[in-house]
């Protein structure tokens, strides 16, 4: 066995390596920037535009549909910055277990331009329901009768429990009432099949070091291509996001995205086969606890163990050399209870002894019964 034990996937990812080996030629070699007209920019150029076709391809999407960005929190603010909230009579719709990255920009963006965010509520297992969208935006066209709804943001598969929504059919909701849908899918894409000609969305987020990309890199896909500008100078981008690109991740977020896509099956099967062996270690051993979420992404494992500290948890499995996370890896700081795990309305006996443990493909059997050992070991004392 290693010396140690990663379980904490839905933070990041180990970068493929396959994925590094096709970065060194644009950081050792073939560095020029694709935005020259001279012949050593034409391998740069010609690598970004290969890259852009194979992202696209990965989701049913055109390329000039895909922006590349910094990261999913970039393509989340470009999203809620320049469509929710362009002047002081629009309105989002997102829900009460988005990522930060949504719920905090939201949280400015109507502090600042005094608009309004109305509030989906996840159910008990984390599931928007369609049905809560139609009330919404039924009661949008009597309550802000001078205003208008421009957006709907709701992710794809929650961070910290894993709860895959139902984002085809709350697309639909908002398109039936002409607007906008987004959705952050950062944690999914890479690990469930996604097409977005078949969910019908108008925008996607993206980050690569969720799927053994590397950090610092994703992209935005926008249906039709027409984003407003994020970034002004230069003219990378399509003229949306200025500033020179960065080829060598965008290289190696096209191959570990299309590696992982491939495998999709396969990984899928792997780490169900993990999640139920670690499920039932630790029934057997007779652990009080709860699984949280429903539905959830392979390898996503929420757990919430009776009159435990999830932070206890943490820093014991940490001195064992297991690394596991207490919730939303963007949120390391703040130990209190997650608002992921308070909108669910997990009981309290359970809520403050939560963990999240999020399995990768290279995680093995082995691993994930000794997890589930020094758990039991710890609980007992």
């Amino acid at each position: 066995m290693k010396e140690y034990i990663y379980a904490d996937n839905a933070a990041t990812t180990k970068l493929d390596s396959d994925a590094f080996e096709a970065m060194k030629q644009y950081m050792l070699d073939d560095y020029g920037n694709a935005s020259q007209p001279y012949f050593f920019a034409k391998r740069p150029k010609m690598a970004l535009k290969n890259a852009r076709m194979e992202i696209a391809d990965c989701i049913g999407a055109e390329p000039e549909e895909i922006f590349f960005t910094s990261g999913g929190t970039e393509s989340d603010n470009w999203v809620i910055r320049k469509f929710g909230f362009p002047t002081d009579i629009r309105h989002v719709i997102t829900s009460n277990i988005e990522h930060h990255a949504v719920l905090n920009t939201c949280k400015i963006e109507s502090r600042d331009n005094r608009c309004d965010v109305r509030m989906l509520k996840a159910d008990p297992q984390g599931i928007i329901h369609p049905e809560e969208l139609e009330i919404i935006l039924s009661e949008k066209k009597e309550v802000y009768a001078s205003s208008e709804t421009t957006l709907v943001s709701v992710m794809y598969a929650n961070n910290e429990i894993g709860t895959i929504e139902p984002i085809k059919e709350l697309c639909e909701v908002a398109h039936n009432h002409g607007v906008m849908f987004h959705t952050d899918a950062v944690q999914a894409l890479g690990h469930i099949e996604i097409n977005v000609k078949e969910l019908g969305v108008d925008f996607l987020s993206a980050s690569a070091h969720k799927f053994n990309g590397p950090k610092g890199i994703g992209f935005l896909y926008h249906k039709g291509g027409l984003l407003d500008q994020f970034h002004s100078g230069g003219s990378q981008e399509m003229g949306m996001r200025a500033g020179t690109e960065d080829i060598a991740s965008i290289v190696g977020m096209a191959v570990a995205l299309r590696k992982n896509v491939e495998a999709i099956s396969a990984n899928t099967e792997h780490l169900k086969n993990l999640e139920n062996l670690l499920i039932k270690d630790l029934r057997n051993a007779r652990v009080d606890f709860v699984r949280n979420g429903t539905n959830q992404l392979p390898g996503n494992v929420s757990l919430s163990f009776a009159d435990a500290s999830g932070e206890m948890l943490l820093h014991r499995l940490d001195l064992k050399k297991i690394f596991v996370s207490t919730g939303s890896a963007c949120n390391g700081k703040d130990t209190q209870i997650s608002h992921v795990i308070e909108a669910i309305g997990v009981p309290q006996k359970y809520a403050e002894g939560t963990i999240r443990i999020s399995l990768g493909k290279a995680n093995t059997e082995d691993e994930v019964r000794q997890i589930a050992k020094e758990i039991v070991a710890i609980l007992s004392h």
